[in-house]
């Protein structure tokens, strides 16, 4: 580590420094006496402008700016699932052991730990010719990922060097490749800058669903593997409790959640529940299957803008393993927040309520590192799909960092205060949210599930859009008013909003939907609905029409019919045709 410039002028978290002729553009750099770790943001000669993650309280004019040589990277390696780290990879819990419950500023930890000795099982043999992406060796990292080593990218060559099976830790080298000009290393781990996507062989269309488990979501604006959403929502509406219940029950193989910005106790909620919880798919614990980066309100404001980018290239790693990977990102306003910051104390012209003008830019960069994609050595497919949350204050969807957000997803799920206020959870306005990916979901959802899925949603939007609009009309003159065919929309609404729509996370059966369970469910309402529409065109009162027990049993399938007993609800038909078929031969007598 070489000494060459000293600190100028300190201006909170931004650091100018002199005397750095020979630094690069976003190279990590230690500064101060203490070693505070910074990022090179800008450079002008031999001035540069340092972001330091940690607080700078103290910090003297005259302290040397250490070099490292190498930009602000992550280690890529076994160890990352299960663990909790902080912005810029530091794990929490050994920073605890060495320093107790308050992070020490400059404080130094492995990001993984360098003397756990891990199972390893080699791929390869002396003489195999591998070229970068390819899997050398795997180990079994919890008992539900098997996290596979390969060769980093832009190395290949042919082994002329491997090890046996064995243990062995993250240090040791395992291969040893050689091509026509240079001989490489391989390790158990890989570094790689965290604004930098890591490559892959091909972009590929999204065909498959995200499912959720959450019915308003999988049947109504379903996400593709690979694709990208945004929660916005004012305070309370449920932002973060969304985006746990996808944590705990999205169908991805990982889950990365980075809590960027938010309280300390929603990350708490996710350490203290995460392990308790039973993951439907394996049986195992969701712990391993997750991994948590925690840059909270009350650590380091500049921490929050790495956080974001830590949290996607561990997920990239793992898709260029082959696995689909889930990102809960919590929340991106306050990553906007802390841009906003940095610009302010760099004195940059701020554009829209005093973001910076190149917001749009980072979006953009942020969401195009999800997708669907063929790995770099076409071994297998691996997706990454992002789910940011958004906090427009006062719920104002039209602020700049939700605005910009829309451009760049293409799902948009939008939490309504009203909602959350009646208790109905997830708390997504079904008028305001929409889904772009219902064209190139539908030939999957017709395979899988159903030949009758696009007409079945589309007919419930259209009952929800023209009950909105008779609501409109009962707040005026009531609902005695309204014709018999118009209230029974309005009863089959409600059968919708509250028999569909609306799931209890602390249910044991309605917490989690599959989606098999859900289109059964849609399926018997508008089951209810043909047969009850005759009869109301026959003019038979809706008072007979609506049977209170009928619709409550209804409305009741949700939570009382497991996941694998379909069978009950499609045997729920008769109970419907034979209330429906004996009031039709009531009135014709």
């Amino acid at each position: 580590m070489e000494k060459q410039g000293k600190v100028k002028f300190i201006n909170g978290p931004v650091v100018e420094a002199e005397g750095m002729t020979g630094y690069i553009m976003r190279e990590l750099v230690y500064v101060g006496e203490m070693k505070l770790v910074g990022e090179i943001i800008e450079l002008d000669g031999d001035t540069a402008t340092i972001q330091v993650y940690e607080e700078t309280g103290g910090m003297k004019p005259g302290e040397p700016v250490f070099s490292t040589g190498y930009p602000l990277s992550v280690q890529l390696g076994p160890g990352i699932i299960g663990n909790i780290f902080d912005g810029i990879q530091r794990p929490l819990p050994f920073l605890e052991e060495k320093n107790g419950p308050f992070i020490a500023r400059g404080a130094k930890v492995d990001s993984l730990n360098p003397e756990k000795e891990w199972d390893l099982e080699i791929k390869v043999a002396q003489g195999d010719y591998l070229k970068a992406g390819q899997i050398v060796a795997e180990v079994e990292e919890t008992s539900v990922i098997t996290h596979k080593i390969m060769v980093p990218p832009g190395k290949k060559g042919e082994v002329i060097e491997v090890v046996p099976d064995g243990r062995y830790t993250i240090d040791q080298v395992i291969v040893r490749l050689k091509d026509e000009e240079n001989e490489y290393e391989i390790k158990l781990y890989q570094e790689w800058p965290i604004r930098s996507p890591r490559p892959y062989a091909e972009r590929l269309a999204l065909t498959e669903p995200l499912l959720t488990g959450q019915r308003v979501l999988d049947t109504f604006f379903p996400i593709a593997k690979g694709g990208t959403a945004a929660i916005p929502g004012g305070f309370g509406a449920g932002k973060t409790m969304t985006q746990h219940q996808l944590a705990k029950w999205s169908d991805a193989d990982l889950i990365i959640y980075i809590g960027c910005g938010e309280r300390g106790n929603e990350m708490t909620d996710v350490l203290e529940e995460f392990p308790e919880l039973t993951d439907p798919a394996t049986g195992k614990s969701m712990m391993e299957r997750t991994v948590l980066i925690a840059n909270t309100s009350n650590m380091p404001v500049s921490a929050r803008e790495a956080s974001i980018y830590t949290g996607i290239t561990l997920a990239e790693y793992y898709r260029d393993m082959g696995y689909n990977v889930a990102i809960m990102a919590d929340s991106t306003s306050r990553w906007a927040e802390a841009l906003r910051e940095i610009s302010g104390r760099l004195e940059e012209m701020p554009a829209e309520e005093g973001f910076p003008a190149y917001l749009p830019t980072r979006l953009a960069e942020f969401y195009e590192r999800a997708g669907l994609v063929k790995t770099l050595a076409q071994e297998s497919e691996g997706s990454i799909s992002l789910i940011g949350a958004v906090s427009p204050p006062g719920a104002d969807f039209s602020e700049p960092v939700t605005q910009n957000t829309k451009r760049f997803v293409r799902c948009f799920w939008a939490l309504d205060k009203s909602l959350a206020a009646s208790r109905h959870f997830p708390a997504v306005n079904w008028l305001d949210s929409y889904s772009e990916y219902l064209a190139e979901l539908a030939p999957w959802f017709k395979e899988q599930v159903n030949e009758d899925w696009i007409e079945l949603r589309s007919r419930a939007m259209a009952l929800l859009k023209e009950e909105s609009r008779l609501q409109d009309i009962v707040k005026l003159v009531g609902e005695d008013v309204l014709p018999d065919n118009q209230r029974l929309i309005l009863e089959i609404a409600r059968l919708i909003k509250i028999g569909f729509l609306q799931q209890n996370a602390f249910d044991d059966i309605d917490r989690y939907s599959n989606i098999e369970k859900q289109y059964w469910i849609m399926h018997v309402i508008f089951y209810l609905y043909d047969q009850a529409l005759p009869l109301v065109k026959k003019n038979v009162p809706i008072s007979k029409v609506k049977n209170n027990e009928l619709f409550s049993k209804l409305m009741r399938l949700k939570n009382t019919v497991a996941n694998d007993d379909i069978v009950q609800i499609k045997d729920f038909k008769n109970e419907i045709d034979k209330f429906y078929q004996e009031l039709a031969d009531n009135y014709k007598n």
